[in-house]
């Protein structure tokens, strides 16, 4: 049961980590709990312990009977229960909620636009994965009504923060670019891993503050996120030859 003055439910108070069930366990668990964690920290909430998410992973997994198939796992942390208003207990008592559903792995590249939603590079929670996601699902919702699978934001100056449930790459030359997370970007565990990854084979890697028309003009766009790893995009009629010669070489 989920108490009606729930901070998650009325104010989008909390966060959450949505995990790869894979191969019969959960994929970069610990990245994922060190992030929620990390997370806490900043909204000043008191932080569940990596078992606890482990456990509550599990037993998700297997009431929704799909221990062994490629599986999305939500765990979501309230700020629990609070009454009306905008203040917190004293002490918080968080409520966590675990739920898995089979998810399979996309096949074909990603249709993009540049969305009008915009994403607030000022604020704290513009870089966490809080419950406050309403900006994401428009940008979706807008991506959708055009034909398109995902829509790129852009932050308040302009810049490229991302996509509605993505982080975004892009190819120019012989660099590999990503927004920075001073654009107002989440700090994705599989974006995290391209760059290691793209560093380690030498590759010219750039954490950059750019507008839109970069990538009009790159020769290749991808997507990452835990479910879908990479997955190669296109923004009009663009290639994704380059994206996918580029996935293939990371690895992802």
């Amino acid at each position: 049961m989920i108490d009606v003055f729930d901070r998650g439910l009325l104010l989008g108070d909390g966060l959450f980590e949505t995990v790869l069930w894979e191969g019969g366990t959960p994929d970069a668990f610990e990245a994922h709990a060190a992030r929620l964690i990390a997370g806490c920290a900043v909204l000043g909430l008191p932080a569940p312990g990596i078992g606890a998410l482990e456990e509550a992973a599990v037993a998700a997994v297997e009431d929704a009977r799909v221990t062994d198939v490629r599986a999305a796992v939500r765990l979501t942390w309230t700020a629990g229960s609070g009454g009306r208003g905008l203040d917190r207990p004293d002490t918080p008592a968080p409520l966590l909620i675990a739920a898995a559903a089979a998810s399979a792995k996309p096949t074909t590249p990603a249709r993009l636009i540049i969305g009008t939603v915009r994403r607030n590079e000022g604020s704290p929670a513009s870089r966490l994965k809080t419950l406050a996601y309403l900006d994401n699902v428009l940008a979706r919702r807008e991506a959708r009504a055009a034909g398109a699978d995902e829509a790129i934001m852009l932050n308040n100056k302009g810049e490229i923060a991302g996509a509605a449930a993505a982080n975004l790459f892009w190819i120019d030359g012989e660099t590999l670019c990503t927004p920075a997370l001073t654009c107002g970007v989440l700090a994705g565990i599989v974006r995290a891993a391209v760059l290691e990854r793209a560093r380690a084979l030498g590759l010219i890697v750039r954490e950059v503050a750019a507008g839109a028309q970069a990538l009009h003009r790159a020769d290749g766009l991808f997507l990452t996120n835990s479910l879908i790893g990479a997955r190669a995009a296109a923004l009009g009629d663009s290639s994704t030859t380059k994206a996918e010669a580029m996935i293939e070489r990371l690895e992802v």
